[in-house]
């Protein structure tokens, strides 16, 4: 069964990213950001960076890889939220 564990984590990293690829493909393709809350993709963006740290403290390559992923695409997704938001206030 120990064998196994780094399989669990793997599938979970893959799982995870791949659920989060959809809207981060669609919200840059179509440069909307109106239906995302500022607050809450913050606080996503900081939380997935910590994990990409924890990850990276315990050198554990399913938390680094889907967290790294994850962390680009939420960060742009961010970038473009601010951007996008800076546009409509100066309107």
């Amino acid at each position: 069964m120990q064998g196994f564990i780094p399989v669990f984590g793997y599938v979970a990293a893959v799982l995870t990213t791949l659920s989060f690829l959809p809207q981060a493909i669609k919200t840059i393709k179509e440069k909307n950001t109106e239906g995302i809350s500022l607050v809450m993709y913050s606080l996503f963006t900081i939380g997935v960076l910590l994990w990409l740290m924890y990850g990276l403290l315990l050198k554990d390559i399913p938390i680094i890889a889907a967290n790294g992923i994850t962390f680009i695409l939420s960060a742009t997704i961010l970038t473009l939220k601010v951007k996008y938001s800076a546009r409509e206030v100066a309107k």
